[in-house]
């Protein structure tokens, strides 16, 4: 492994996430010498593949599902490659549906006109509703896609409100904008009239660590629904290792290095300017510039010297707030789920939920530190699209609840005792999973029977495996509206630079934000010039 101060890297980054691989592949394949330095044992942060049930069963621990990424500039960019690397997708004529507890249901397909004849045969009026939405997103596509995928703080940006006021007209656009800080609620309530159509649409906006209360849930959740409709819920064949397999065959075959089990501790400056990193083990690797996909936390209280940090970046960093926790359920099955709609068994994600008043509730319950009485369940199907997933006729399923407290203080259904000093333990993580899995099996009949084996990760889990995920907080700190757009990752920093000469912060603490996207990692890549 080279440590030399006469053979520098171009580029070193910190992590190897989604937003480093992409980063780093655009910039090797540019020319560029990359050396990609991850701390665990395996490359890809927050998408990786185990055998986590029982040998054969593959389940993709964390991350699953490359909507946004499909839709995004660096698949743009990589796709070909990536496939031709051996990426290969499966996907659902149905990306979602919700199931609510009485045993009713309403699924959204890839096409438009039936996705109006669903709405509409829910409620009359709501498939209008749905169809105007949708129309609403490729009308100012523009302008959405341009605030979600570029730097906000370059001229670019600038020109393309300008470009669009003068088209709209000032007002106009002025007015777009301020119904896009409507909730997700206000904008259900008052354009549908069955519940079914809201329960299916706001479980989304948990996927961009948001709630639907929140200002811009509503603008999400539009976003969200186009998107899926578009390109569906694709899964990586095999399982989303896979992904990282193949990005690592894009960046050594450009002659770039990725190294595992190498914890950078020290961000090295020199009057002003980041030449490198130094290792837990005292190695030091030196390049011109140095990229941190980590948390605001990581970056300024551990890897940066203390006595480097002007006095607002300290403050902001400290500052920084962590949301929600996630919690993860991976089962092994002996057999298919049997759905109360049969139709439900060849969907993307399945959301279980009541709701926009239950989710707004398990939101608010996880908020103050309590475990939801009826959380939101989000259920994917791998081996529905992909039987390679598991031995034959076996199955898995991947289960997500996205409304977990971080520190638990108390249960909001009043049953189960949480430990003091506000700690996921095992036993609180298989109790609470307890609960999940007999809601479930209220809907899925068989579900119990066909148990082979299940894998818990509690939030707890989930930052042992990987140090960003902050009290399972997989979305990189709270998503609300004074922590996203020119204010991710903070006020005192632009775009995806720091105050520090050569050093650079991507990231799902940073602008576009979480997800699989890979948007930062290109962002800062094109801002190298390798775009």
């Amino acid at each position: 492994m080279r440590s030399s101060r006469s053979r520098p890297y171009d580029v070193l980054l910190v992590g190897s996430g989604i937003n480093s691989l992409v980063c780093a592949a655009l910039l090797a394949r540019d020319g560029r010498k990359v050396c990609v330095l991850e701390r665990e044992a395996v490359l890809g942060g927050c998408i990786r593949t185990d055998e986590l049930t029982l040998p054969g069963f593959f389940h993709d621990t964390l991350s699953a599902a490359h909507s946004t990424f499909m839709v995004g500039p660096a698949y743009a960019a990589l796709g070909k490659a990536l496939h031709e690397a051996g990426l290969q997708y499966c996907n659902a004529e149905a990306p979602t549906a919700v199931l609510t507890p009485d045993g009713r249901s309403l699924i959204l397909g890839r096409s438009r006109e039936a996705n109006i004849q669903r709405f509409e045969a829910a409620h009359t009026g709501d498939g209008a509703a749905y169809a105007a939405a949708l129309d609403e997103v490729a009308t100012q596509a523009p302008l959405i896609f341009s605030l979600l995928g570029k730097e906000l703080w370059r001229l670019g940006t600038a020109k393309t409100l300008a470009s669009e006021a003068f088209k709209q007209g000032a007002f106009a656009l002025s007015g777009f904008l301020g119904q896009s800080l409507t909730p997700a609620r206000g904008w259900l309530e008052s354009n549908f009239q069955s519940d079914l159509s809201g329960a299916l649409l706001a479980p989304w906006v948990l996927h961009c660590g948001i709630g639907p209360d929140a200002p811009l849930s509503a603008l999400m959740a539009k976003v969200l629904t186009f998107t899926l409709e578009a390109v569906g819920t694709p899964l990586v064949k095999g399982g989303n290792a896979n992904t990282v397999r193949a990005f690592e065959h894009l960046i050594r075959k450009a002659g770039g290095e990725l190294h595992t089990s190498t914890d950078v501790t020290r961000v090295i400056v020199e009057r002003g300017k980041a030449v490198g990193v130094r290792l837990i083990d005292g190695r030091e690797f030196r390049a011109k510039e140095v990229v941190c996909n980590v948390t605001p936390t990581q970056l300024y209280q551990r890897l940066l010297d203390p006595k480097l940090l002007p006095a607002d970046v300290a403050t902001q960093a400290r500052q920084w707030r962590y949301g929600r926790g996630i919690m993860q359920i991976h089962l092994a099955l002996s057999e298919a789920p049997q759905w109360p709609d049969s139709a439900l068994s060849e969907v993307g994600y399945v959301h279980l939920t009541s709701g926009v008043n239950a989710i707004s509730r398990a939101v608010n319950e996880a908020d103050r530190g309590l475990l939801p009485a009826e959380p939101t369940i989000c259920v994917a199907q791998p081996t529905a699209l992909d039987p390679s997933r598991a031995p034959p006729g076996r199955h898995i399923l991947w289960i997500q609840l996205i409304e977990c407290p971080r520190e638990p203080v108390g249960d909001a259904a009043g049953v189960l005792e949480t430990p003091p000093g506000k700690r996921w333990t095992p036993a609180l993580r298989e109790a609470y999973a307890d609960r999940v899995i007999e809601q479930l099996s209220r809907q899925i009949p068989n579900l119990k029977s066909s148990l082979l084996s299940r894998a818990v990760l509690s939030p707890a889990d989930l930052e042992a495996l990987n140090i960003n995920l902050v009290g399972g907080d997989a979305f990189g700190g709270d998503c609300s509206l004074d922590q996203s757009f020119l204010w991710r990752p903070m006020r005192a920093a632009r775009n995806h630079a720091t105050h520090v000469g050569h050093l650079w912060h991507i990231g799902a603490s940073t602008h576009p934000g979480p997800g699989l996207s890979g948007g930062s990692g290109f962002l800062l890549a094109k801002a190298l010039g390798a775009v």
